[in-house]
This record gives structure tokens, C-alpha cells and sequence, in this order.
């Protein structure tokens, strides 16, 4: 087994094994140091390497050759060397790139959240409050596209498409026959099906779930509820085709919809079929094992799985206590 090497990111150090990107090596340290990314899935192979958000300043290449690399560098692309120090955060350099790249990223993204179901879980969202301007340089007419269906279950709206390939590498390596791709080139290029044939393999709709923007949206849950209304139930069920392990997200006693399971970087853990997405919406079809863990940076955690019992707060989580004093003294009097 190979020696781990060591690496620095923003003054803070880690060791990892050879063959660890730089993007992955921040993930292991954790925190505000970790590099966003809106083309990378760590379950796809050869994602990555087209949005340019992850850029990073490497200040120091490794022990054996200290020069620093000339120009920002893609972090999901650029594996780690010993000794190789990194700047993300703390590069004034990296943070005015990101704002530029966010900002080419809206050229034509259409900046129409209140209408889009992707609202409340975009990626694209978070970096745009994060990095991007109140105005744009742009003056050309954006490009738009008419919304397709590519099965009877998903739609495609490529006006909101970053192109970031997710979707297509997803039905590569998860289905047996892939019938939906690239395009055209430069500005026309557009994710689209060969003459409009339908996906219908049984994995398809992990698509929605990889998508990290509104392009690619689930027909069965569009324009019914805004994801901060609704309640995510992790369940599973035996199912032979997946590891029917999910979240159901609730409204009420009605699962409005049923997705993979994602981990703090907004992957899947584990890509689920279609029967367990859209065919298994009642409670009865699952075993519940409790609410999913929800950060509390994400407004899907608002108001969400507060108990009034200010005794069992305490014990559970006592920070949570102290931020919230003020609603558990109200509480008590009810």
C-alpha cells in the first residue's frame, strides 16, 4: 500500500492517498475550504473539468519541485502532489475567477427561481447569492429553448442547461442503451434525444436527481409544492432491481415525490430505479427508518422536526437550545 502524502489547503493540512484530487482532498478537511462544483459527481467517471467553479491557486506544486502552477487550476482535475499547498478561499485571485465563472454560467441561465422547481436545492442558486453580480455584462438575447418531454415521466427545459454532462454520464454508465446526448457545438450545442425518442430505461430518472440545475425536472412532482414545505423521510424497501434505499419527501401524510439519497455534496449515494421513484408513492410501500438529517444552512431544514418538549431539546442538541431560547420560552406556555 502506497504512503498517503500530504498536501495544504487554505493553511490547513491533510494527508491522502496518491491519486486524490485536490477538490477531493478539501472534501476530507471539510468546511468552508471545499471548492463548489457543478459538473463533478464523484459516482461518474470522467465528470468534471467543465464548469470551472472548483478553480484553485496552487501556490506550491509539491516537495520536489516548490514552483507554484501559473494559472488557476480545475481542483476536481488536478490530482495532489506531497508537499503541494493550495489557496481557495483565501486567494482573492480564486474568489474574483469564481465570480466570473458564475457569471458566464448566467449568460444564458434564466434567473427565474420563483417559478422553478429546483428552488430550495440548486446548486447554481447557492453560488450565484455567493459570487455573482447585480448586474450583467452580457447584452445579446439569451437563447431559449422550448420544453421537451424525453419520457412520459421527465422534462427537459435546456433554457435553464449549464451543460455541465451529468445526465448524459449518468445514462452511460448506469443504463444499457443511452439515446440522449450533446448536440451541436459552441452556442447551439443543447442536450436533446436523437429525433425525440422517449428515455424509458429503468434508471432514468437519476437524471433529475444529477441534474444541478432546473433543465431536467420530475413531471409527477413539477409546480405542486416548494421543497421547504415539505417534510424528507429517509425509507427503503426490498426491491430487486435497486437498493431501494430513499427519501420521501412529504407534505402532510402524501409523498409528493421520491429521490436517491444524497450526502452533504449533493450526490447520490446510492442510484435508485424508477419503480421505487415514480410507482411507490404511499407510505405503505415503505419502511420508514425517521426524518433525514437536513443541514441547517439549507432552507429545507426551516421549522422542520422542532420539539416543544424543551427538556428532550436540551438533552438531544444543547446549541440548538441557545439559538433558539426565545421560541421554546413561547413554547411553554402552550
Amino acid at each position: 500500500m502506497a504512503d498517503k502524502i500530504k498536501v495544504v489547503i487554505d493553511g490547513i493540512p491533510t494527508e491522502v492517498e496518491p491519486g486524490t484530487t485536490i477538490l477531493n482532498a478539501a472534501r476530507q478537511i471539510g468546511g468552508d475550504i471545499v471548492p463548489p462544483a457543478m459538473c463533478y459527481y464523484s459516482k461518474l467517471e470522467g465528470s468534471g473539468g467543465k464548469c470551472r467553479t472548483c478553480l484553485v491557486k496552487v501556490t506550491k506544486g509539491s516537495e520536489k519541485d516548490p514552483r507554484p502552477m501559473p494559472k488557476l487550476v480545475a481542483s476536481c482535475r488536478t490530482n495532489v502532489m506531497d508537499g503541494m499547498e493550495v489557496l481557495n478561499i483565501t486567494s482573492p485571485e480564486v474568489v474574483e475567477a469564481r465570480k466570473g465563472v458564475v457569471e458566464m454560467l448566467l449568460i444564458n441561465h434564466p434567473l427565474d427561481c420563483p417559478i422553478c422547481d429546483q428552488a430550495g436545492e440548486c446548486h447554481l442558486q447557492d453560488l450565484s447569492y455567493e459570487h455573482g453580480l447585480a448586474t450583467t455584462r452580457y447584452e445579446f438575447d439569451r437563447r431559449t429553448f422550448d420544453k421537451i418531454d424525453i419520457g412520459d415521466k421527465i422534462q427537459l427545459h435546456m433554457t435553464r442547461c449549464i451543460l455541465c454532462y451529468r445526465c448524459v454520464y449518468v445514462a452511460d454508465q448506469i443504463t444499457e442503451g443511452r439515446v440522449h446526448g450533446v448536440l451541436n457545438r459552441g452556442d447551439h450545442a443543447e442536450i436533446s434525444t436523437y429525433i425525440q425518442k422517449a428515455v424509458d430505461n429503468d434508471f432514468s430518472g437519476n437524471m433529475v436527481d444529477v441534474c444541478p440545475v432546473g433543465a431536467l425536472t420530475d413531471k409527477t412532482f413539477r409546480f405542486k409544492n416548494r421543497v421547504w414545505f415539505t417534510k424528507p423521510v429517509e425509507a427503503h424497501r426490498d426491491c430487486p432491481t435497486c437498493s431501494g434505499k430513499v427519501t420521501l419527501w412529504y407534505k402532510g401524510e402524501e409523498v409528493l415525490r421520491v429521490t436517491a439519497r444524497k450526502d452533504q455534496w449533493g450526490e447520490a449515494e446510492e442510484f435508485i430505479c424508477n419503480t421505487c421513484r415514480f410507482d411507490k408513492k404511499e407510505t405503505k410501500d415503505w419502511v420508514i427508518e425517521g426524518p433525514r438529517n437536513v443541514s441547517r444552512h439549507s432552507v429545507i431544514n426551516a421549522n422542520h422536526y422542532y420539539e416543544l418538549n424543551p427538556a428532550q431539546v436540551v438533552k438531544k442538541n444543547p446549541e440548538l437550545m441557545e439559538a433558539n431560547k426565545n421560541q421554546f420560552e413561547r413554547a411553554k406556555k402552550f
